[in-house]
């Protein structure tokens, strides 16, 4: 595919909708066509915003004469209808976490993607910053030592400073609160330090503002070699909150707590904590959807983004089971990507 890819909008629900349609208007290979979303309302206002055509329906969408490949940013309970009928129409689709619902619909979709050849990429950004990129490549070579712990926070002031929707307590449509949307960050950082599937779970969900989700969670993964990861997210903190704390054998990690920029200690860090110079960012997501469609991707890079998002949704159904049940649960692995 040599002239720009046309980007139809699916869906205004989730507030990074503007985000993913500002990267296609930004990329020199993509530029946004059109605009849907099931809420009359909302599906004007948003291709007014972006200044493009408003479809009435998914179908109009998929069938635009100038539409390529499709962003997907419904509530999270809509996506398996409507990336699954994206994909079934051949049409490429690059998708707001979590991809669905269940390890068996992200799955599924998986499997639809590649029986249609229908690129599909799940966005998972923070695996490609400069910062994860570093950490990472600290623990595959070692310089940790063994991993004992890892600890991420993400956390933002949405349902304190009013900017946060309130379609995002809807439990049914966001499929859960704090951790089903923010928190699928620090999940999958933590698989990312530690592992994909521990071999169990605990989760405290809390509800400062009284809504029907969680507000505030704290979830912890337990794995068979003693390893101790927690992911944590909330609605309800003010900025400044995200930070990564990461404990090896030899060696330790920490960004944020004050102090905005990687350090180390330990090891052939030294005594003392230390500056950690970070590696490039990686291609981002988007970019990567953009090369499969193109059919320039490396098919590697495109598997192991879906591994990790049927990973992450794994690890938010076990954390969500664990919260309602006050239980230690374990995570459905499923099966490959």
């Amino acid at each position: 595919m040599t002239d720009p890819i046309g980007i139809g909008v699916a869906g205004f629900w989730h507030v990074h909708a503007d985000d993913y349609a500002r990267d296609a208007t930004e990329h020199p290979a993509t530029r946004v066509v059109a605009g849907w979303d099931p809420d009359p309302v909302r599906r004007r206002e948003g291709a007014e915003r972006l200044g493009v055509p408003a479809v009435d329906d998914l179908d109009a969408l998929l069938a635009h004469p100038d539409v390529d490949a499709i962003t997907v940013t419904t509530a999270t309970d809509e996506h398996t209808d409507v990336i699954g009928r994206a994909l079934a129409a051949g049409v490429p689709v690059f998708t707001e976490k979590l991809l669905a619902p269940t390890v068996a619909e992200c799955e599924a979709l998986i499997e639809s993607s590649r029986a249609q050849a229908a690129p599909l990429v799940v966005s998972l950004p923070r695996l490609t910053e400069p910062l994860t990129v570093t950490i990472t490549q600290l623990i595959d070579d070692g310089a940790l030592g063994d991993v004992t712990y890892a600890r991420v926070r993400m956390a933002h002031d949405g349902w304190l400073g009013g900017w946060l929707p309130e379609r995002f307590a809807d439990p049914v449509a966001a499929i859960g609160g704090a951790f089903a949307d923010l928190g699928c960050h620090p999940a999958y950082l933590v698989q990312r330090m530690l592992g994909a599937a521990p071999e169990a779970i605990t989760a405290a969900y809390g509800h400062v503002t009284g809504r029907a989700v969680e507000d505030n969670a704290v979830v912890t993964a337990r794995y068979a070699n003693g390893a101790v990861g927690v992911a944590e997210a909330s609605f309800t903190t003010t900025p400044g909150a995200f930070a990564v704390e990461v404990r090896g054998t030899e060696a330790s990690l920490l960004y944020g707590y004050g102090r905005e920029e990687l350090i180390a200690k330990g090891g052939g860090f030294g005594a003392e904590w230390t500056p950690v110079p970070l590696a490039p960012a990686q291609p981002t997501p988007f970019e990567l959807w953009v090369d499969a469609v193109r059919g320039v991707a490396d098919a590697a890079d495109t598997a192991a983004n879906l591994q990790a998002a049927i990973d992450l949704t794994g690890f938010v159904v076990a954390a969500n089971r664990a919260a309602a049940e006050g239980a230690t649960v374990t995570i459905d692995t499923g099966g490959t990507a």
